[in-house]
């Protein structure tokens, strides 16, 4: 496998991995709008990811997961609805996005077996 294979492979992998845990915050935050206290989360990883591709690292990048810094209301909630609902609608079309990239990833070398029998 070449060496832009690889930190493809490993871009993509760390893109799956972090929408994931962004779009289960996300949930998870949603879950939690009308509970006190409750301070929502937010996942970042994208510079993770740009950092990786630039350096030419094959290695799987990592994630942070913060609370928010959305002002809270009197209960001390910070979850913003329309703020999760569009991250949400954002997060899908970009895991949408990744997992077709995966797709065609693998279709290249499927295609590329197929013509080595």
């Amino acid at each position: 496998m070449t060496a832009i294979a690889s930190v493809t492979g490993a871009a993509l992998r760390s893109a799956v991995d972090g929408l994931g845990a962004r779009s289960r915050a996300i949930a998870d935050n949603i879950a939690n709008v009308q509970t006190p206290g409750f301070q929502s989360r937010r996942v970042a990883f994208e510079e993770a990811v740009a950092a990786a591709a630039r350096s030419g690292s094959r290695e799987r990048t990592g994630f942070t997961q913060a609370l928010s810094l959305e002002p809270t209301r009197l209960d001390g909630n910070n979850v913003n609805l329309d703020t999760e609902t569009l991250q949400s609608i954002d997060t899908g079309l970009r895991y949408q996005l990744a997992l077709r990239a995966v797709d065609d990833r693998f279709g290249l070398v499927r295609a590329a077996l197929r013509t080595q029998g």
